[in-house]
């Protein structure tokens, strides 16, 4: 039976080819609604989506990018001590119920920390669907420990880890038109025109966490980390239970920044992202959303971007988090912030 891997088993350049592809389906669609209470009508409207040039209801960017996460968490991240944070990550044609998903990764760094017992390993994976497209594509870094303490790591190399996907590899598919977008089916008027760099937008609603939504959604996204599966083990370690995965909290915190951001269409890029602070049953979530830069698209009149850092917090309304980092620090955040994450979304321009 496959234990997995761990840091001495992975080496850099090794291609590996993830196993159970998984087929998308209506339903899968429909839990994830469920489970996180998302309203964009992008999502759950195929009539909102059908003017918009889409064949059907696209599936929603985050759970096709947790399902794709999903298929490498056996490979990579099964033993990891931590998840330590995303980048460069391409979201580059929809998905639809009824695609097929596959995935394949590439190491492209392992370094061994000081302490030789574990180490992070760094990862470009990419999603393909049944026709080999490339739907889907992003780098991450574990911390993983070691099976053998005395194993050596014969090679160490640190990937550079860009701060933003620049927009020229920003993928907009060309059949999307959003000149004549229906701002009664989202209640807002807001468009890319009427937001402002530096613009903060503190959302009203809380979600809070039970054992059976966040357990349900590992499951859905096949995330089989023991951290988020196995209570058992978990009660072992210093957290004495298991964790809710980052990418629940993820979705949660874009579900509450509907409000406020209610035509925003989709996302094209994750620039960066870290899980700041750990998140358990019981928890509610709350989120801030800091408009970070707006940005026009070639050739395209109907469509701007905006660049979003989006802060979740747990147990404190985003209004009273005065500062999202410690001290003034540039790396150690506040207790209460459980997610940082800086993305792109298409937003239509305002006529």
């Amino acid at each position: 039976m496959s234990k997995s891997n761990f840091l001495e088993d992975f080496s850099l350049g090794q291609r590996i080819i993830h196993a159970i592809p998984r087929t998308i389906s209506e339903g899968d669609a429909a839990v994830y609604l469920s489970l996180t209470g998302d309203r964009r009508p992008l999502f759950c409207s195929q009539t909102f989506a059908l003017q918009l040039g889409h064949k059907k209801t696209p599936v929603n960017d985050l759970l096709l990018f947790h399902v794709a996460f999903g298929k490498t968490v056996q490979d990579i991240s099964l033993n990891a001590i931590a998840n330590l944070g995303y980048a460069d990550v391409r979201f580059n044609k929809p998905v639809y119920a009824g695609d097929t998903i596959r995935c394949e990764s590439t190491v492209i760094g392992v370094k061994e920390n000081s302490n030789q017992k574990n180490g992070i390993v760094y990862v470009q994976s990419t999603a393909y669907n049944q026709d080999n497209e490339d739907v889907l594509s992003w780098q991450r870094w574990v911390m993983l420990p070691k099976n053998n303490p005395n194993a050596q790591i014969l090679e160490s190399f640190v990937p550079e880890i860009r701060d933003c996907v620049d927009t020229t590899n920003i993928c907009i598919d060309e059949k999307i038109n959003a000149k004549d977008f229906d701002i009664e089916s989202t209640g807002s008027n807001q468009m890319w025109d009427d937001y402002e760099i530096g613009q903060t937008i503190h959302h009203a609603q809380g979600i809070t966490i039970d054992e059976a939504t966040h357990t349900m959604a590992a499951h859905l996204y096949q995330n089989n980390a023991r951290v988020h599966f196995d209570a058992n083990v978990m009660e072992q370690t210093a957290f004495k239970k298991r964790l809710v995965y980052g990418g629940h909290i993820i979705s949660l915190c874009s579900a509450i920044n509907f409000q406020g951001l209610e035509n925003a269409m989709n996302i094209v890029a994750i620039n960066s992202g870290s899980h700041s602070n750990p998140s358990f049953s019981g928890d509610t979530i709350y989120a801030k959303t800091i408009v970070l830069d707006k940005s026009s698209i070639e050739s395209r009149s109907d469509i701007g971007l905006l660049r979003l850092r989006l802060v979740g917090i747990k147990n404190q309304e985003p209004i009273s988090l005065t500062s999202i980092m410690k001290d003034n620090s540039e790396t150690r955040y506040q207790d209460n912030v459980v997610l940082d994450i800086d993305y792109t979304v298409t937003i239509p321009k305002g006529h």
